[in-house]
């Protein structure tokens, strides 16, 4: 059975998003004090300006380093885990209560599309205390898939 070649193929900013939007599983990367990376599985969409965003809490450690140093790493994984991914470094705002609200709707909708009760909604991001990550992308790709070197892939 001839093996996987593993590929690599370098996309524009529209084919990125294109590449982002349907996906939700994703693992951000932020850094710590002292410099390493703490990573955070999280579900992320695209907002309607082309921002990877991510709802969270003010004192979980992705906010907290993300405040301190916005530089940030998101990695958009597949469905399907073997499937193909895109890491996309970006700059990143941090939105606290009142201001994260309106965006935490746009959050919603860009992952699961229309709420029963957008009222219950907002309220329960209010009760919550919920804060939300804006990634813009400043740099990206290539999207990429697993498998074996070409040299090898025949072997």
């Amino acid at each position: 059975m001839p093996r996987a070649i593993a590929t690599t193929t370098d996309v524009d900013r529209d084919d990125m998003l294109a590449f982002v939007r349907p996906r939700h599983d994703m693992v951000l990367v932020t850094s710590r004090r002292d410099g390493r990376p703490q990573m955070s599985p999280v579900s992320g969409g695209v907002d309607d300006q082309g921002r990877i965003v991510i709802s969270t809490y003010p004192e979980r450690a992705k906010t907290t380093n993300a405040r301190r140093r916005p530089q940030v790493s998101v990695m958009v994984l597949s469905d399907d885990f073997g499937g193909a991914w895109l890491q996309v470094d970006g700059d990143c705002e941090v939105l606290d209560l009142p201001d994260s609200v309106e965006p935490l709707v746009d959050y919603f909708r860009s992952i699961s599309g229309e709420h029963p009760d957008w009222d219950e909604y907002r309220q329960a991001m209010r009760d919550q205390g919920k804060s939300l990550l804006r990634v813009t992308p400043t740099r990206w790709g290539p999207i990429a898939t697993g498998g074996f070197p070409a040299r090898l892939a025949e072997s």
